[in-house]
């Protein structure tokens, strides 16, 4: 009899959370719309420089092994020297880490700040604004599988392709809801799910479907959106 009457405690208490499950997709789906947006990334091309702090310490710790080093034989010293002559021998001159791009403040160019990670943001209207402001690459969910698959429409309608592109992760990487104004009775309440997709083996795309574009740093793109700067400073690492 206890055995029953459990059940049907647990039955019914399954049943209303099924029931306001069911109400608030019902009302998320009328009041608020889910936004894909894309975090799009070209990683480092070099090395970054290292910080004096951590050079100083490397050639301390250097320094140090040095005194302790094993002493090897005149003659097995001079053999390893003379096996670095031969004709395959190299002569390596790196490229310079500053670039006309860099000279130029071009930011529309993926060949600038080579030691750093670029993010593209577009120019043009974006969801719930009215004239032209900058913002990620996004597109409003609809009928997608998945927010995923949305994330890499919004991002195929900006480039064309996605050939060149590799998307981290099917969960997105960051979460925000944007409230309307008090004044605004038109645009619903926003939740923007943010997803990272990487630049893979080209310095060079076509975006269109925006009036302009830049890729920039994450320092830079703070300056662009003042109002959510400390959210994104916490969501992008690095």
């Amino acid at each position: 009899m206890q055995g029953t009457t459990s059940y049907s405690k647990l039955g019914r208490s399954l049943l209303k959370t099924i029931r306001g499950f069911s109400t608030w997709t019902s009302k998320s789906g009328s009041d608020e719309k889910l936004v894909a947006s894309v975090l799009f990334e070209r990683l480092p091309v070099v090395i970054p420089q290292i910080d004096p702090v951590v050079y100083a310490f490397q050639e301390f710790s250097f320094r140090w092994r040095q005194q302790y080093r094993r002493e090897y034989p005149e003659a097995f010293l001079k053999k390893a020297d003379a096996r670095g002559k031969g004709d395959y021998q190299i002569d390596y001159t790196p490229a310079p880490r500053i670039t006309e791009a860099d000279k130029s403040n071009d930011k529309r160019s993926l060949q600038r700040a080579l030691d750093r990670r670029l993010y593209l943001l577009l120019y043009g209207t974006a969801y719930g604004s009215e004239e032209p402001v900058w913002h990620f690459p996004e597109k409003v969910y609809e009928s997608e599988q998945t927010l995923r698959k949305c994330a890499e429409s919004a991002l195929k309608s900006v480039i064309g392709d996605l050939s060149h592109t590799y998307f981290v992760g099917n969960a997105p990487m960051g979460h925000m809801i944007i409230r309307p104004s008090d004044n605004d009775q038109v645009n619903p309440s926003l939740e923007r799910f943010f997803f990272k997709s990487q630049v893979i083996a080209t310095n060079k795309f076509n975006i269109g479907k925006c009036e302009d574009y830049v890729w920039v740093t994450k320092d830079e793109l703070l300056e662009y959106f003042p109002e959510q700067a400390e959210y994104l400073r916490k969501m992008i690492i690095s």
